[in-house]
């Protein structure tokens, strides 16, 4: 699977907002959208006035910021834009929920892990369990009622405690997750609503962008 290995910065600065991939560095001063400000994308050319984009060219980005806040690829996004289309309700809400129900996005936004790629990292190598069974599918998604531990293992159970107690200093668990910090265990109270949703998207873009 094609997996991206370049600067992670690099991405919020072309997406011209933060998208806290980078984890714990997304809340410090080191962080590029900080330093330098969102209107300054990558590359040698970074500092000339933009273009206005095109209709096309707004869909796409939209799309593009959506993978890459949750680090999916094209296809596991068409995957789950079709699931989204093929549901009731509003499309565009219901790809957010989706995406917010992926059990690696579950670990990160818990403050189990510093970032996306890290949570996913967890739950590959089998660190993660749902309800009681270890899963090592990044992509499964959870339900109400749903419990995520951690593996009951003393090495990892240190590395986590760590790493909750450093993203409680500048992260919340989402309301629709109850986490216990002692236990290091997160219960999923709810499925996600739009307004949880934690980042600036226009879904009505990336709708209109896919369905053509």
């Amino acid at each position: 699977m094609a997996v991206y290995t370049g600067p992670k910065c690099r991405l919020c600065r072309r997406e011209g907002m933060k998208l806290f991939i980078k984890g714990e560095r997304c809340h410090t001063n080191k962080c590029a959208i900080t330093k330098r400000g969102d209107n300054y994308p990558p590359g040698m050319q970074g500092w000339k006035r933009p273009r206005k984009p095109s209709e096309y060219g707004m869909q796409l980005r939209e799309k593009q910021r959506l993978k890459r806040i949750y680090g999916i690829l094209e296809r596991q996004f068409r995957r789950m834009f079709s699931k989204a289309q093929a549901g009731k309700g509003n499309t565009g809400s219901a790809l957010l929920q989706l995406m917010e129900r992926r059990l690696d996005n579950v670990v990160r936004a818990s403050g189990l892990a510093f970032g996306p790629s890290a949570a996913r990292q967890m739950v590959t190598h089998g660190l993660v369990h749902l309800n009681g069974r270890r899963v090592d599918v990044p992509s499964i998604l959870v339900k109400t009622g749903d419990v995520v531990s951690v593996a009951p293992r003393d090495r990892t159970q240190a590395l986590v405690k760590g790493i909750v107690e450093a993203t409680s200093a500048y992260q919340n668990c989402p309301g629709w997750l109850e986490r216990d910090g002692e236990k290091l265990t997160v219960k999923v109270l709810n499925l996600p609503t739009r307004e949880e949703f934690p980042l600036q998207i226009r879904e009505q873009l990336i709708v209109e962008g896919c369905s053509k």
